[in-house]
Order: structure tokens, then C-alpha cells, then sequence
């Protein structure tokens, strides 16, 4: 009988988590076309985005404390960030999502 013994794994690397973005938006309102343009810039397999237009769901927006849109919430596998506002700083959506590559 032999055993293996090692680091050595014999699958593909573990893929990173997905990150789950949800906007939340009033129709298409100024600001909400706004930050639904700047999300829609970004490129990556990690990130999933869910649209969520108050106006036709406004429950998903009660349950998640949603008073002010547009509101974008990151959640990530070990962290929750909330920002408010049209995202004209792109810099900083992209802080807050971190590195994107696997």
C-alpha cells in the first residue's frame, strides 16, 4: 500500500470567489444611468452584477436599508461596502472591489 504525501494537488487551481455587486437605481434617472454606465465599464469573471430598479422591486431594497439611489453594495466572501452616490470617481469603485485577477 502507498501513500501520497505532499502539497502537490492534482486539480486546477481554486478559482477566486465571485464578488456580488448590487446596484440599486430609480428608473432611469439622471444619476441612475449615470452609475449604471459606470458599472457597466467594468470587465471582469469575478464580479456578478444585479441590477435592482426600485421602482419595480422596492422590497429588495427595504431588506438590504436602501434609502438613498443610486446605492452600489460590494459584497465580497469576507466583507460587505456599501457606497452611495452616481460613482463619478471611478478610483474609487475600483479600490473598493480590490484586485479583480483570479
Amino acid at each position: 500500500m502507498s501513500k501520497r504525501t505532499g502539497s502537490h494537488s492534482s486539480g486546477p487551481p481554486a478559482e477566486a470567489p465571485p464578488i456580488h455587486v448590487y446596484l440599486f437605481v430609480a428608473g432611469d434617472e439622471p444619476n441612475s444611468a449615470k452609475a449604471k454606465a459606470v458599472l457597466s465599464r467594468l470587465e471582469s469573471d469575478r464580479i456578478e452584477i444585479h441590477i435592482v430598479d426600485v421602482l419595480e422591486d422596492y422590497e429588495a431594497a427595504i431588506a438590504r436599508r436602501v434609502v438613498v439611489v443610486p446605492t452600489l453594495i460590494i459584497e465580497k466572501p469576507s466583507s460587505s461596502l456599501t457606497i452611495v452616490g452616481s460613482l463619478n470617481d471611478e478610483r474609487i469603485l475600483l479600490d473598493a472591489l480590490g484586485p479583480l485577477e483570479g
